[in-house]
C-alpha cells in the first residue's frame, strides 16, 4: 500500500514544498494596500536580491516560470529585432517561440539534445548577425538535464556586441551558482515552483540598468506583463495589481530557509544528489543523457543504456513504489526518465529513490543489481 501523502515527488517541477512553507500559506489574508503587506514586499525582495546576487531590482508577477519569460521578452525587444535563442531542447525552443510572438526576427542555435552550447557558436552567430539585439540562453534545459555554460555566455555577448544578456533561470536558481551582476547578466528570470520550494504561481525577473533602458524604449505590446508598471509600484513596495497573497507568504518563508542553510552549503547540497542519483543510474546498469561536465544538480534524464527494456515502464514501475518521475519532451519523448533532485531534497530523499530504482528494474525482470544502486549513492553521500 502507498499512502498518497508520502508519494515523493522527484519530478522536474513542481517539487515538494516543506512542511513550514505550506503552513505559512495558511496565514490570515491581507490587503495588498496594507503597511503589512509593503513590509513582506520589501523583504522578499531583499532576499531575491541575495538569491539573485544582484543589486537590481526584483520583480515579481503572478504566473508560472513561462509568465516570466514572456514578461521578459516584451520588456526587451520591438517588432522586427534580432533576438538570438540557444535551443538545446524544449525551453529553449519555447523561449524562441515566445518571442517570435512578440514580433522579433529569431534566429536559433540548435543543439543536440544531451549536449550544451559551445560560446564559440555564439560568437560565430553574432559575427553573422551583428544587429542582433538579444541573446536568450535556458541556464539549465530541464528537457535534457544539461547546464549551458552561461558565465562563458556572456563574456562572449559583451566582448562581441551591444546584445541584452537574458537568462532563463527558472530550474537552476537557488541551487545552482548564478552572479546576476558580477557575470554581466542583464536580465534573469526563475519560477517560485522549482528550487525556491514554493507552490507554482509566481515569476521573479531581476534587471539591470540596461536591460530597464532597454525596458523604456520597447514598443512590444504589453500590459499586465509591463514591467515598467512593476518598477514604479516597487519603489514604494507594492505590486501594480492583486497580488497571490498566499504565495507571497510561502516564498517569504522558503527563502528564509535558504538563509538558514546559505547559499554555498545549497550548491553543494545539489551537486553531491546530482553526483549520487547518477552513481546509481550507473551501479544499476542505466544510461545518462548528459555528460558528467555538462549534468545539472537539478534534474537527472535517464536513458536505457545497453538494456533492452523500455524507460517508460521503469517511470511506471517508479509511480507504484511512491516515486513520481517524469517523461522526455519533444523527439525524447518515451525515450527517457526525467528526474528532479532539487530543492526540498536530501541524502536520505535520494537514497529512498535509488533504492526504488532498484525494485524498480527487479520488477521489470533485471538481476543482480538488489543494493548495488544504494551503495553506489550512499558511497558518494558519505564522502563529501
Amino acid at each position: 500500500m502507498i499512502f498518497p501523502e508520502k508519494r515523493h515527488l522527484q519530478l522536474p517541477g513542481p517539487t515538494a514544498v516543506p512542511p513550514r512553507v505550506l503552513r505559512a500559506m495558511e496565514r490570515p489574508m491581507i490587503s495588498h494596500r496594507s503597511p503589512e503587506f509593503a513590509q513582506l514586499v520589501a523583504d522578499i525582495t531583499a532576499d531575491l536580491q541575495w538569491v539573485f546576487c544582484t543589486t537590481h531590482p526584483v520583480y515579481i508577477i503572478n504566473g508560472s516560470g513561462t509568465a516570466g519569460l514572456e514578461a521578459a521578452a516584451a520588456n526587451t525587444i520591438s517588432s522586427g529585432e534580432r533576438v538570438l535563442v540557444v535551443v538545446g531542447g524544449s525551453f529553449g525552443r519555447r523561449f524562441a517561440a515566445i518571442y517570435q510572438a512578440f514580433g522579433a526576427n529569431v534566429e536559433t542555435i540548435e543543439v543536440p539534445p544531451g549536449k550544451a552550447v559551445d560560446p564559440q557558436q555564439v560568437v560565430e552567430a553574432l559575427t553573422r548577425h551583428p544587429d542582433t539585439r538579444v541573446v536568450a540562453v535556458t541556464h539549465h534545459e530541464t528537457s535534457t538535464g544539461v547546464l549551458h555554460p552561461i558565465e562563458e555566455i556572456a563574456k562572449v555577448v559583451h566582448r562581441h556586441s551591444d546584445a541584452l544578456y537574458v537568462v532563463d533561470a527558472i530550474s537552476s536558481l537557488g541551487a545552482v551558482p548564478l552572479q546576476t551582476d558580477a557575470w554581466g547578466i542583464d536580465v534573469v528570470v526563475t519560477g517560485s515552483q522549482k528550487a525556491l520550494m514554493t507552490p507554482p504561481g509566481l515569476s521573479m525577473i531581476a534587471m539591470n540598468e540596461r536591460a530597464q533602458k532597454r525596458m523604456e524604449g520597447s514598443t512590444a505590446p504589453r500590459f499586465y506583463f509591463d514591467l515598467r508598471t512593476y518598477d514604479r509600484s516597487l519603489r514604494n513596495n507594492e505590486q501594480p495589481y492583486t497580488p497571490s497573497i498566499s504565495l507571497f507568504f510561502a516564498l517569504n518563508e522558503a527563502l528564509h530557509m535558504l538563509h538558514e542553510q546559505g547559499l554555498e552549503a545549497i550548491y553543494q547540497r545539489h551537486v553531491q544528489l546530482r553526483d549520487a542519483f547518477r552513481a546509481t543510474v550507473r551501479a544499476v546498469g542505466l544510461g545518462l543523457l548528459a555528460e558528467d561536465a555538462i549534468a545539472s544538480p537539478t534534474v537527472t534524464a535517464v536513458t536505457p543504456g545497453n538494456r533492452d527494456l523500455d524507460i517508460q515502464q521503469v517511470r511506471k514501475q517508479l509511480a507504484n513504489l511512491g516515486v513520481e518521475s517524469m517523461d522526455g519532451q519533444d523527439e525524447l519523448k518515451g525515450k527517457i526518465l526525467r528526474l528532479g533532485h532539487m530543492g526540498y531534497t536530501d541524502a536520505l530523499d535520494l537514497l529512498t529513490v535509488a533504492a526504488a530504482l532498484e525494485m524498480a528494474l527487479i520488477h521489470l525482470g533485471v538481476k543482480g543489481i538488489a543494493g548495488v544502486g544504494v551503495a553506489a549513492a550512499e558511497e558518494v553521500l558519505l564522502h563529501v
